[in-house]
This record gives C-alpha cells, sequence and structure tokens, in this order.
C-alpha cells in the first residue's frame, strides 16, 4: 500500500471516530441542556442509522407494526424496513402502520431511564406480530407463477436495538427471551458507543437462522462458511481502540445481507384482514341495533 493510501485510509477511520464523538456529544447535549426530548434524540439515532444502511431501506419514526391478523405493535421510535418491496404505509390520520413482512429493523431509544417491565411489554408486543404463514404470495419467476415461500426464508423477524443513554446493563436474548439483539449505549466520559450484540449467536448462520426462521422451522443444514465467521471479526481497530461506529457499520450490513430481501408480499391475507374486520363490525353494530 502507498504513502498516499495509508493517508487516505487513515482519514477515513479518523472520521468515522468524529461522528463517533459527535453522536455521543449530541445526545448528551439534548439530554442536559434542553431538558426533553425523546423526539430529538430519537432524531440524532435515525441520522445515525442513515448514515450506514444502504438506501434501499427506509426509517421511519413513531410508527406501528401490523401484521395480517390484525395484530398491532406498541409505538416504535425508529422502523428500517424496505421501502421497495411494499408500498403499503396503511395510514389513519397521522399514525402509519407498516407491515411486518417489510420490516428489518426495529429500535427503542432511551434516555438513562428504563423500566424492564416496560422494555419488555416493548419487546414482546413486536414479537407477538407473525409474518403470514398461508403462503400465498403471487410472483412471477423465470419459468412460472409461483405462490410459495423458499425454504431458505420460511419466517422473518426483525432486529430488536435498543438505544440508550444508560450505562445499566439491560439483558440480551437468551434462547427464547423477548429482549434485545443488540444495546448501543452513548458513553458521555469516553465519547463512545458501546455496543454490545447477542452472544448466544455465535456465529453468523446463527443470525441468518433466527432473523429467516422466526417460527423455528430452521433450514437443516450445517451453515456452510457461515458458520465459520462471527461479529467480532468485523471489528475495525485503530491501534488497540476500537471503532465502535465504523464496526457496527459492518456487523448490521452483513446481517442485513443475511436479510437480503423480504419474505414475498401476502397480498390476499391483509386484503382478508380488512374484509374480515369490517364484516365483524356490521355484525357488531347489527347485534346492537337489535338490543336498542
Amino acid at each position: 500500500m502507498s504513502t498516499e493510501s495509508r493517508k487516505i485510509i487513515k482519514h477515513i477511520k479518523e472520521n468515522y471516530k468524529r461522528l463517533e464523538e459527535g453522536i455521543v456529544n449530541q445526545l448528551y447535549f439534548e439530554n442536559e441542556h434542553s431538558g426533553t426530548i425523546g423526539s430529538y434524540r430519537e432524531k440524532i439515532w435515525k441520522e445515525m442509522f442513515q448514515s450506514i444502511i444502504p438506501k434501499k431501506f427506509v426509517i421511519e419514526q413513531s410508527v406501528f407494526l401490523i401484521d395480517s391478523k390484525g395484530n398491532v405493535s406498541n409505538e416504535v421510535d425508529l422502523v428500517i424496513f424496505d421501502e421497495m418491496y411494499t408500498p403499503y404505509i396503511f395510514r389513519y390520520y397521522n399514525l402509519k402502520f407498516i407491515p411486518i413482512e417489510a420490516v428489518a429493523v426495529v429500535v427503542e431509544c432511551k434516555s438513562t431511564s428504563m423500566d424492564e417491565t416496560k422494555l419488555w411489554n416493548w419487546t414482546s408486543s413486536i414479537t407477538d406480530l407473525k409474518t403470514s404463514s398461508s403462503q400465498r404470495s403471487f410472483v412471477r419467476t423465470i419459468n412460472s407463477i409461483t405462490c410459495s415461500t423458499v425454504p431458505t426464508q420460511t419466517a422473518t423477524r426483525p432486529l430488536r436495538i435498543l438505544c440508550c443513554l444508560n450505562n445499566r446493563e439491560v439483558s440480551l436474548p437468551k434462547e427464547n427471551d423477548k429482549k434485545f439483539d443488540v444495546v448501543i449505549r452513548a458513553r458521555k466520559s469516553e465519547k463512545k458507543l458501546d455496543i454490545k450484540w447477542d452472544e448466544n449467536k455465535e456465529n453468523l448462520f446463527d443470525w441468518y437462522q433466527c432473523i429467516n426462521h422466526a417460527e423455528g422451522l430452521k433450514q437443516q443444514t450445517d451453515g456452510g462458511k457461515a458458520a465459520e465467521h462471527n461479529l467480532d471479526e468485523y471489528k475495525v481497530k485503530d491501534g488497540k481502540e476500537d471503532l465502535s461506529l465504523m464496526s457496527f457499520n459492518f456487523q448490521l450490513n452483513q446481517i442485513l445481507m443475511l436479510l437480503n430481501n423480504p419474505m414475498l408480499f401476502p397480498h390476499l391475507d391483509y386484503v382478508e384482514m380488512f374484509n374480515n374486520f369490517s364484516n365483524m363490525q356490521n355484525e357488531e353494530e347489527s347485534v346492537e341495533d337489535e338490543q336498542n
């Protein structure tokens, strides 16, 4: 590598380091001087994610998720989803509802106060949503029209990320747990992001299984090369110092590549859900009229 090339690489790493320090400074400035303001902190976290995810993904702030059974999540601070995949953002006035099939990442943003029960309820409202299993998604392939899921992706789920200022430990998920895959803490004293991934996922194949086969319908293979690598290998260092934001850039995008594309969208299931709700509402109104 030439001297000029080494300088360029050095400048790129220094830029990520400055970006990371800037994010932490902004988060604590808002926290200490504005006295507020969850929406501003969410905006800072949103800008961080926008700087590292591919353009095929869109980030929406303060939305709800919905599934084809009519289940609705608690409000989600940040949702990363594939807008090219689904044209559907269902709206009710200013409220937005995004189908679970399109969602790649959900983010909960907290300051220094975190209620374990509320966090549990929030993550439970996400895990209660299920991608459609009806296998009625029609799409043209090279040789025919198919309406079934592919064996490499039977039931997707979004990554669950907690972003916070709190130094108190928040447990990451155990087997069948409902908490977070990633916890990102802004450390004021070090001006760094402390990023912890779920250590129960020992390699890339474990991550592939959990986000593409969320209902336990796991692909019965040994994982091949993916089982030989883990996320620690994606850490970027400057001497002995971890460059957390730059490392997270590589780590998150590797996981998103394992998800690659969302499942085929089950249009008919959502149509039936909305129609069934209308029928149920009409029946309830008829009963009320009879009683009156």
